[in-house]
């Protein structure tokens, strides 16, 4: 009913789920809502699919889900690790101006001229990404947030690409395995985006028949492991625009 109502019977709902979902070490129950379930009955604009990353981007998700006037079903991945996580806290003015952002852009000031490698994530890793280039220094890679994984915002997600036209390099980042998450969906709206000569590389954690591991420490080294990927040299998957 849900994923395909509209479609067969013309039945309008604006259901919103908010389900629990982030790889933080608590085994393979407590890892993941199953984001590759719901892209792949994504069509139509049928649903909403969010990974919200701040405290202001949720009040807002949820304000233009009850103003707009349409009515679509509204899924909103989020991990528990986030509600104390002090960067993910946002000022009094982000809820009074503004509105719910499909992508947020770098916020470092970078020289574009300068940014040889565009890395994409969405959710959580964001902030195990941004703590990685500020112990490193990297002033040649910024990072783009996917807030809003479907309807993927094409618009917003090339006008930030074209803001980088030395860059050479786009790499999505995710905690899920390979064969989970957004990754075998967004690949293709990004490569659409993406600038001639650019190369799409992936960095994640490998194809697994489970969600996660049930070893915290496990968990540590598959996470150290992704993120020095997004900043290291391209493996693997390799796709050219």
């Amino acid at each position: 009913f849900i994923a395909s109502g509209e479609v067969k019977w013309g039945r309008v709902n604006g259901l919103t789920m908010m389900l629990p979902h982030g790889y933080e070490g608590q085994g393979p129950e407590h890892s993941s809502a199953r984001v590759e379930r719901f892209m792949q009955l994504a069509a139509d604009t049928n649903m909403q699919l969010v990974q919200p990353t701040t405290a202001s981007q949720i009040f807002h998700v949820l304000r233009r889900q009850m103003v707009r006037n349409l009515r679509k079903p509204l899924v909103i991945f989020t991990p528990k690790s986030l509600l104390r996580h002090k960067d993910a806290a946002s000022p009094l003015s982000e809820f009074t101006k503004g509105g719910f952002q499909t992508i947020i852009p770098e916020h470092k000031a970078l020289k574009a001229d300068k940014v040889k490698r565009v890395v994409v994530c969405s959710g959580k890793v964001y902030y195990d990404l941004a703590k990685k280039r500020e112990e490193n220094g990297h002033d040649d890679m910024v990072i783009l947030r996917v807030e809003q994984l479907y309807p993927f915002p094409h618009k917003a997600f090339a006008n930030e690409l074209k803001k980088y036209p030395n860059a050479s390099e786009v790499v999505w980042t995710q905690d899920e395995p390979q064969n989970q998450g957004a990754w075998f969906f967004v690949q293709h709206y990004i490569h659409e985006n993406m600038l001639e000569g650019q190369k799409l590389g992936y960095s994640g954690r490998a194809a697994s028949a489970s969600p996660a591991v049930g070893y915290s420490h496990l968990h540590q080294e598959q996470q150290k492991a992704l993120v020095d990927g997004a900043f290291g040299k391209l493996k693997g998957f390799v796709l050219s625009k």
